[in-house]
């Protein structure tokens, strides 16, 4: 079908039962990202990362492009299978989309250690019953309800959101004169029916992930968590390609913040359905994230966080209404943001440090949350001193051969034994590829049987074979437990987490350095974030990620990220106190750091 001067096309995901009709001549990646189809897209859609794989039943492609030849195997090719981010869509078109290509059905996190405090929270309902009006009394709506206020609960100076107040004189008179106001200090923000308990909704946007909380302001009682993805990761899976995509021009930057709010959106709609709520029932929002995902929230500028020196916009904490970001709550609702604390240790880790309580713990606490950037945080002899390390996607699944995110079928334990790998799946599905968890202990146990050396290279041994691509081990036969395809881990595979693991080791020793301990001070390690609450802490220590210390000082804590935002949502003080552990927190920045190099060489041996 012409409309102009375009040819518009319909493309059809399967089995995801998705279509959409896009122009003649964009790429499949661009159209799954219209689509809302969650494709792998490490690298931003420059075809380095060869993860957005798909495979085409039916219709015409561009030709073969000279990265798909490089990224793609003959019997790739053979059996019609293209990277999206480099086929161009020429015709009507039918896709199959393998579940490792997919960033959706991931398993998410939102559970993690409540803590108790007072419930002290910024918005407080006050149910009124306002006179009406007559013949005599012939006052505004708006001085009606500010003088009632002032009568019953000493309120001056009261300001009534602008918002508000173009549904107020409707709601009043539904309502007949008696409701449930939402005060914010002085400000009106909501008005509600007679009773009815104020929300608060709490997120924590993760680079990869969503997981969100709706609260009952007044006794903090949560009434529903949820997970969601992230469907920037369609732009990039990593802060760097998103700060490299948004970089690229304003609507890239739109497209990013609309991508995020959106999905907010939806998970605060998921929530008040799961609890029989209305969205315009929250009245006050808090967010975390790092400083990338704060920024693209918000639309801020984060050319100056992708160029050295990393610097933040802002870092201090920021109320702003809600409606300003694009937030679909209470016409007068905020949302407020913890502070960060530099370029790449943002508000989640001021949450994650709230939550846990290290900044006030006795003795030596090691706090980490674990992901693509991983921040550390030291709180010895009275100091909290952080860092950030650059871990890499490698426990997301990336940048592993038969690696995927967490999702059904995914290896998430694996151990080597006599007979043979015994392995456990997510869902108890056939297995597909491995997770980061999965990596870890692949990579452990070929450790631990002498498979690899400290070096990470692979010796002789019957389930190690040589290719043309160096060696790799076999992990899954083809058509074994119901897989139809093979799962090997490659010495590219094991660098891989060499890598990743050699950096947070790094920035952990860096820290002791600075506070001149060793590693054996340590009291207790705090472990949180999605990929640290599944991981084998033992695997961690067999391949030296971790300190080698008992396995009792370790506490895996879920998402410590969410649970400071909650905290941060129903307690002022919890805000107030947030904004002293920023102030506290001793930043070093390892770019800068001559100690890094040679840490992080020493930490890359597998021992």
């Amino acid at each position: 079908m012409k409309r102009g001067e375009v040819w518009w096309v319909n493309v059809d995901f399967e089995p995801l039962g998705r279509r959409l009709r896009v122009g003649r001549g964009v790429s499949i990646l661009t159209a799954a990202q219209q689509a809302g189809v969650g494709l792998v897209s490490i690298c931003g859609g420059k075809g380095t990362c060869s993860r957005c794989k798909v495979r085409v039943l039916e219709g015409q492609l561009s030709p073969l492009s000279e990265t798909e030849g490089k990224k793609l195997s003959p019997d790739e090719v053979a059996r019609g299978y293209r990277l999206a981010c480099q086929a161009e869509v020429l015709s009507d078109l039918k896709l199959h989309i393998p579940p490792q290509s997919l960033t959706a059905a991931q398993r998410t996190q939102v559970e993690g250690r409540e803590l108790t405090v007072p419930i002290v929270p910024v918005v407080v309902g006050r149910d009124v019953r306002l006179p009406p009006p007559t013949r005599e009394d012939i006052r505004s709506d708006l001085d009606r309800m500010r003088h009632h206020l002032a009568e019953t609960l000493g309120l001056s100076d009261l300001i009534v959101d602008f918002a508000l107040l173009r549904q107020l004189p409707t709601r009043l008179r539904e309502e007949v004169w008696a409701g449930t106001v939402g005060l914010r200090g002085q400000e009106v923000v909501s008005f509600g029916p007679l009773g009815r308990e104020l929300l608060g909704l709490a997120v924590d946007v993760g680079t990869t992930k969503l997981a969100g909380y709706l609260v009952e302001l007044e006794t903090g009682r949560t009434l529903a968590a949820a997970g969601a993805m992230n469907p920037q990761i369609a732009y990039g899976e990593d802060v760097m390609a998103r700060i490299a995509y948004a970089m690229e021009g304003g609507e890239q930057a739109v497209a990013l913040r609309e991508a995020v709010v959106g999905a907010v959106n939806d998970l605060a709609r998921d929530l008040c359905t799961q609890s029989d709520h209305l969205p315009e029932e929250i009245v006050e929002a808090v967010v975390v994230g790092n400083t990338a995902m704060h920024h693209l929230f918000l639309g801020l500028p984060v050319r100056q966080l992708g160029l050295a020196p990393y610097l933040a916009a802002v870092s201090e904490a920021l109320d702003l209404k809600a409606r300003e970001v694009g937030l679909e709550i209470a016409p007068g609702g905020y949302v407020h943001l913890l502070p960060n604390i530099a370029g790449f240790v943002g508000a989640d880790h001021v949450a994650m440090i709230l939550s846990t309580e290290i900044s006030e713990a006795e003795g030596t606490v090691l706090g980490l949350d674990i992901g693509t950037n991983t921040e550390v945080v030291l709180r010895a002899n009275g100091r909290l001193i952080a860092c950030s390390t650059a871990s890499g996607p490698a426990f997301e699944g990336a940048h592993i051969r038969d690696g995927m995110r967490a999702a059904e079928g995914a290896i998430e334990r694996l151990r080597i034994a006599d007979s043979g790998v015994e392995y456990q799946t997510i869902s108890d599905a056939p297995p597909v590829g491995l997770c980061g968890s999965g990596v870890l202990d692949a990579v452990a146990q070929l450790r631990q049987w002498g498979v690899v050396d400290e070096r990470g290279n692979m010796g002789d041994h019957p389930g190690v074979r040589r290719t043309d691509h160096g060696p790799e081990f076999v992990l899954v036969a083809a058509g074994e437990e119901g897989s139809g395809r093979e799962i090997v881990i490659t010495r590219g595979d094991v660098g891989e987490i060499q890598l990743a693991k050699g950096a947070i080791r790094a920035g952990i020793n860096i820290l002791l350095d600075e506070a001149v301990l060793s590693e054996q001070a340590i009291d207790q390690v705090v472990i949180a974030g999605a990929f640290g609450t599944y991981i084998d802490v033992s695997s961690a220590i067999a391949i030296g990620m971790f300190p080698p210390l008992p396995l009792d000082r370790f506490n895996q804590v879920g998402n410590a990220a969410g649970m400071g935002a909650k905290l941060a949502l129903v307690s002022g003080e919890q805000r107030a106190k947030a904004a002293e552990i920023a102030r506290q927190v001793e930043y070093i920045e390892l770019t800068n750091d001559k100690r890094f190099v040679d840490e992080f060489a020493k930490a890359m041996y597998l021992k």
